[in-house]
């Protein structure tokens, strides 16, 4: 009688570690790891070392810690970048919480059971590690200094980042989050954490912080400029597709609409009754747009709700705009056309305002609150 297979139980922590040419110091972190963990984690582990497109002995260093070490295996990509090998080694986990940290272990492995901790519990989300919150220990030079903060302060002023330092390459996240995330999330390389972070801090997921002491590897890899000027080009790239710049967008087409509107139908029904008219006009299509584009909501679900709620929203832009245009009128009776024109353009970009605000907390509240009632009960059944 053939003996049943014992398959064993998934770990409740997969550690990945992403390397590039790192044959030098591979072998020594990795064992330095493995005995952390074997001696003082409590929960249970794997380690995944991700080699992404080495051409030293990486692949050989690291099938040889697979055979030699319990819990440890490696994956091999063919293509460089270190989100690329996160990504690919997270998409096949089957772990309660999936992790990262550098080859080089700059970050205090003291500071891991504090990462992972709250995301076992349900309290969080992500979790990262942060050098620049109070209470971490840093050990690296004024030019690296700098730069981090420089970064981080970008992040803060450019796409309101809330969470203090993207780019600490210690960080963990639930894996019954990541089927969801990753596939938003558009860059493989050194960027892949930031927009991470600020893609799941735009879905109101919870994102720890844990103060680390951290030591600065003088022999790190990473080409600051080519990094920086990446780094860069992501920012402005969630910048454009942060939800105000896809409401400006949909106002600015709506703005241009509405002028033209306003113009063919000024001479046949007056300047306050071609306001109505084109408001009125433009009103279902901005509604349609800001919520499929802006606030991302599909189907028939609300849509009557949404769009009687739009009706009343652009009622009030109709009310401060044709106050302006009464204004004007009243200090000049027949006022050049381009005159009419501006005025009625700066008041309705003037309740642009106002309109985002009432679309945000009251037109697609419900779906938001809706959202955020099942991610908690979902935080609850796990």
């Amino acid at each position: 009688m053939a003996l049943p297979r014992i398959v064993p139980a998934p770990p409740g922590i997969e550690i990945v570690v992403p390397v590039h040419d790192e044959e030098a110091a591979l072998a020594l972190s990795v064992r330095r790891l493995h005995r952390f963990l074997s001696t003082e984690f409590p929960f249970t582990w794997r380690i995944v070392i991700a080699d992404n497109a080495s051409t030293d002995a990486t692949p050989e260093v690291a099938a040889a810690l697979a055979r030699d070490l319990p819990f440890v295996s490696w994956l091999r990509l063919e293509r460089k970048g270190r989100g690329r090998a996160l990504r690919a080694a997270w998409s096949q986990s089957d772990a309660q919480v999936v992790c990262y940290m550098d080859a080089d272990l700059s970050t205090d492995l003291r500071g891991l059971l504090p990462l992972v901790a709250p995301l076992l519990s349900g309290h969080s989300d992500l979790a990262i590690g942060t050098r620049l919150a109070h209470g971490a220990r840093v050990v690296r030079g004024p030019k690296r200094e700098v730069i981090s903060r420089g970064y981080n302060a970008i992040l803060r002023g450019a796409l309101r980042a809330r969470f203090s330092d993207a780019q600490c390459g210690f960080k963990a996240v639930r894996a019954d989050l990541v089927e969801d995330l990753l596939p938003t999330v558009r860059d493989d390389g050194w960027f892949f954490d930031t927009e991470l972070l600020v893609l799941a801090q735009r879905r109101g997921l919870r994102i720890h912080e844990v103060p680390v002491d951290w030591i600065d590897d003088p022999d790190s890899r990473v080409a600051i400029v080519r990094t920086a000027v990446d780094d860069l080009r992501g920012v402005a790239r969630l910048m454009a597709s942060s939800r105000v710049a896809r409401f400006m967008a949909v106002g600015a087409l709506s703005t241009v609409a509405h002028a033209l509107l306003f113009v063919a139908l000024r001479g046949l029904l007056g300047a306050v009754g071609a306001n109505a008219a084109a408001l009125a006009l433009t009103a279902v299509g901005n509604t349609a747009a800001n919520r499929r584009f802006t606030f991302g909501v599909r189907g028939r679900a609300g849509l009557l709700r949404h769009h009687v709620r739009g009706a009343l929203v652009f009622a009030l832009t109709l009310a401060l705009t044709n106050s302006a245009l009464l204004v004007l009128h009243g200090l000049d009776s027949t006022p050049p056309g381009a005159v009419e024109l501006a005025v009625l353009v700066a008041a309705n970009l003037t309740a642009t305002v106002t309109r985002y605000v009432a679309m945000r907390t009251w037109v697609f509240a419900h779906r938001r609150r809706s959202s955020s009632r099942l991610m908690t009960t979902d935080r609850r059944t796990a």
